[in-house]
């Protein structure tokens, strides 16, 4: 006589069916925009009924920030354990930029791309998005002083976070209509000897002799942005 089968847990089941809704929900969002990201759509893709999609996330606003959401804490994990291979000395700098560059290009960003534009003229998203993307924000910028290993108290650290982030970030948008790849290179390559050079102890070249010095960052509790 066989075993009869294991029956799944409802709790497991509801956040199987989550967790599908939600990467269904980044897919389309990078695949068809804001727009032609419809709940009916994103149940189809996720393969569930539009009763389970309803239970779950009843409007699209809170479907989609919760995608955004679920994507930027899955990556912010997948950043941590990359970290626990990263070379130590000036070679590490390079490659925490070499990996928030790849975050900045990715679906996360592009999916969060979408909710700014659509946030601009849709209180209802506008009002769910921008307490996540303070949150996300601030992660982030977290997360960047974790991996770089730098001390924020020092005078210009911070800024010289903030800094490499807003520039990724804008080189990101850069690389949305066509491939970027060569300039950003380029200008990372140049940022990353500035950085180095920012965030080394030590006296710095006064402001009038040749060196980077960014304008029009802002706070980490100001970020517009996960920024994914």
């Amino acid at each position: 006589m066989s075993a009869a089968p294991t029956r799944v847990p409802q709790q497991e089941r509801s956040r199987a069916t989550q967790a599908r809704l939600l990467e269904a929900t980044v897919d389309c969002l990078v695949r068809y925009g804001w727009s032609g990201t419809t709940t009916t759509v994103v149940a189809a893709h996720a393969g569930v009924s539009r009763g389970a999609q309803l239970h779950h996330y009843p409007t699209k606003a809170a479907l989609v920030t919760a995608a955004v959401a679920h994507l930027a804490e899955r990556r912010a994990e997948e950043l941590r354990v990359e970290a626990e291979a990263l070379p130590v000395g000036p070679q590490r700098l390079d490659r925490v930029i070499d990996l928030l560059g790849a975050a900045f290009t990715g679906p996360l960003f592009v999916a969060a791309l979408e909710l700014w534009v659509a946030a601009r003229t849709d209180p209802e998203l506008r009002g769910a998005l921008v307490p996540l993307e303070a949150r996300v924000g601030r992660e982030m910028h977290r997360l960047t002083v974790a991996l770089l290993d730098v001390d924020e108290r020092r005078p210009g650290v911070r800024e010289a976070v903030q800094a490499t982030l807003d520039l990724l970030r804008g080189l990101g948008v850069a690389n949305l209509l066509h491939d970027d790849s060569a300039r950003r290179t380029a200008l990372l390559h140049t940022w990353k000897r500035q950085l180095a050079a920012l965030l080394t102890p030590g006296p710095h070249p006064p402001h009038d002799q040749p060196g980077p010095t960014p304008t029009g960052t802002t706070r980490p509790d100001a970020h517009r942005t996960a920024r994914p």
